[in-house]
């Protein structure tokens, strides 16, 4: 939740189990001299707590938590499911989860259960239990965070095991019968209908491709169970630790189940920002000259997207589209939601991408600066001291192993939080993203270099460059308020969302993509053809697409522009709209590639120069002022002042000021 500062706070998590327990004391001391505010504790502590069935030992956390509140710190406690202890797992291997190869992922590391497990779900509700009842109540705690990072390691989904038990009740529940299941999947085809639901199982090891339909199910159910499973731990921590907060610390643009449902229960959302690693690991999308030129700071856009995206994680949806599942908030008509945390912010080289180089001066800085602007409350670095045993002594944290202070500590020690007030992002500008969007996308690609968040990420940072301040909301959000809808890549359609976009239409310009409306909500495509029920809003039904290969391009050509488009080309059958570019040589030469239909945009091609035009022309149509940015040069808006940041190797002048290297500038407007 918003902490009782007016400012920006900071935060680190630690570990008192890894070290002795005469540091504890010394460190909560550091801690606050520092200025931080919270600590982040136990996540992966169970078999500390409990080392054998049913025996506690809680000595040393009570010692921990009084070193914090003596030391005038906040403690966020964690729920210890992610790393069951050893005990429970060799009685009970029932609840380790499968890969997508058929193995069973063994003890030994950490997130090695099954969401679907009953025997896990019920130990999950006892250890919370009895953590809360023991910690729900003290002085020192703050809030909790459930678990640790969903999904990491792909352990979102089991393949075997509970999972696929339990998969075939899902599927009955939701279909009712076989023969509404084998209509909604499509199974004719190839000869895949069933006639027993215990003949279902996960669509995994198949000879070929899996059926789009089937997958997308296996997903709703694979996240329907991370849902749950938080829920159940949601509701002891409600019932035993009234008045604190409870928040789970998501991950860099992660895929693994549906974040507006599992976040729907919590009070505030929090994610884990890895800049370079995250430029190493998770942007596969982006090519080697790009990564090299942000290797010591990542990508400013890659990590916006993220606070972005967390941003707008709770905003309630939209009444009219209230049969659809809950999800998003507006502008003007609701109050503002809590504002985000950073739990685990990078501090210095992390251990776990290919590459893992030092990051430059001021990044730690600029990172923490960026947090807060794009509405971060609180910062949490991660971690105190760099750990000297097991999997992660290759990562830093603010204390070296030799406990002296590490770079980003000192890169701490000189920073203004009373500058960096807290309050609104003030973005006129809403993105619309969703989580069967894009498993359907990226279950049937077309084209091994796009992706859904490839195309997604594009507009993102086409925007960006054009100055906008984004929020990036679930398409059943309250899209109230904003000048400009921009939906990159809206798959999925069905007659609710379409009716919910045509109200849009009526106050705000609206930017669709390639591939809008290809789907329908089983993962079928429209039986009269793309983009089926939003053929009304676009004025248009598609033609054809093209996939082009990498070196392959087509030219596209409109109102005083022309240019070069790669990666994917889609055509126009006008049903009301009018051609605004249209495709000069290839296959779909003289059809249309661009096309509007009133205040409505289709943009059919790949191609961020085109990209650039069209949105700079509908956010001036929209009403709003457009800056053309450098490259690696941002400006991000909140609570009145502006974050002038420079994520280069070279000085640079923004706005009258001179921006030395990887540096921020902060303009107060009052």
């Amino acid at each position: 939740m918003s902490p009782d500062h007016p400012h920006l706070t900071l935060a680190v998590c630690d570990y008192p189990e890894h070290v002795p327990q005469g540091r504890w004391a010394d460190y909560a001391r550091q801690q606050k001299a520092l200025g931080l505010s919270y600590v982040r504790i136990a996540e992966f502590a169970w078999s500390r707590m409990e080392p054998r069935p049913g025996e506690f030992e809680w000595d040393w956390l009570d010692e921990a938590m009084a070193a914090y509140e003596a030391a005038g710190l906040k403690v966020v406690l964690c729920t210890p499911t992610a790393t069951p202890p050893a005990w429970l797992i060799r009685a009970h291997p029932e609840i380790l989860p499968y890969d997508e190869q058929g193995r069973v992922r063994e003890f030994g590391s950490r997130r090695h259960y099954d969401f679907a497990s009953p025997i896990y779900r019920q130990h999950s509700r006892r250890i919370t239990r009895e953590l809360a009842e023991r910690y729900g109540q003290h002085p020192a705690v703050a809030g909790w965070q459930t678990d640790n990072e969903f999904g990491c390691h792909d352990t979102a989904r089991s393949y075997g095991g509970a999972s696929a038990a339990a998969f075939p009740g899902w599927l009955e529940a939701r279909y009712g019968n076989l023969e509404a299941l084998n209509e909604a999947w499509g199974n004719v085809f190839w000869s895949m209908d069933y006639d027993a639901w215990q003949q279902i199982k996960p669509p995994n090891l198949l000879v070929t491709e899996v059926n789009p339909s089937h997958l997308l199910d296996f997903y709703r159910f694979s996240s329907d169970n991370v849902r749950d499973f938080q829920a159940e731990q949601v509701a002891v921590l409600r019932e035993l630790s009234p008045g604190r907060f409870v928040t789970h610390n998501f991950m860099i643009f992660e895929t693994g189940f549906d974040h507006y449902d599992v976040a729907a229960g919590l009070d505030c959302v929090s994610w884990d920002n890895y800049p370079t690693g995250m430029l190493e690991f998770f942007s596969g999308w982006m090519d080697e000259d790009f990564k090299l030129r942000y290797a010591r700071t990542g990508h400013p856009d890659l990590i916006a997207f993220n606070h972005d995206l967390y941003r707008g994680m709770l905003r309630p949806r939209s009444k009219a589209a209230a049969t659809l599942t809950p999800h998003s908030q507006p502008l003007d008509s609701q109050p503002p939601t809590p504002g985000f945390w950073v739990m685990e912010q990078q501090c210095g080289q992390v251990n776990w991408a290919p590459f893992n180089p030092l990051p430059a001066a001021g990044a730690v800085q600029l990172w923490t600066a960026q947090a807060w602007a794009h509405g971060a409350d609180t910062v949490s670095y991660f971690r105190w001291r760099a750990a000297t045993i097991a999997q992660e002594v290759m990562h830093s944290g603010l204390l070296r192993h030799d406990e002296t202070p590490d770079r980003g500590y000192a890169e701490l020690e000189t920073l203004n939080l009373e500058a960096m007030p807290l309050g609104g992002v003030p973005a006129r500008v809403a993105l619309l993203h969703d989580y069967e969007s894009l498993w359907l996308y990226d279950a049937q690609k077309q084209s091994a270099t796009q992706s859904y968040w490839a195309q997604t990420f594009g507009y993102y940072r086409a925007l960006r460059e054009l100055g906008q301040d984004i929020d990036i909301l679930h398409p059943d959000a309250d899209l109230s308020g904003y000048a400009l809808i921009v939906a990159p890549a809206l798959t999925l359609m069905t007659p609710e969302r379409a009716a919910h976009l045509e109200a849009a239409a009526q106050t705000s310009r609206l930017v669709f993509g390639p591939r809008s409306a290809y789907r329908t909500a089983s993962g079928r495509t429209p039986e009269d053809g793309q983009p089926g029920v939003l053929a009304g809003l676009l004025g248009a039904k598609l033609m054809n697409f093209d996939s082009l290969r990498p070196g392959l391009t087509v030219r596209v050509e409109g109102p005083d522009h022309a240019c070069d488009v790669s990666g994917w080309a889609e055509s126009y059958r006008l049903q009301g709209a009018e051609a605004v570019y249209r495709y000069l040589d290839g296959p779909q030469e003289g059809q249309a590639a661009v096309i509007r239909r009133q205040n409505v945009t289709v943009i059919g091609a790949h191609s961020q120069e085109l990209l650039l035009a069209l949105l700079a022309s509908e956010l001036r149509a929209a009403g709003l002022e457009t800056e053309r940015l450098p490259e690696g040069v941002r400006v991000s808006r909140r609570a009145g002042c502006t974050l002038l940041q420079n994520w280069t190797i070279q000085p640079v002048r923004l706005h009258g000021h001179d921006l030395p290297p990887v540096s921020f500038v902060l303009e107060n407007e009052a």
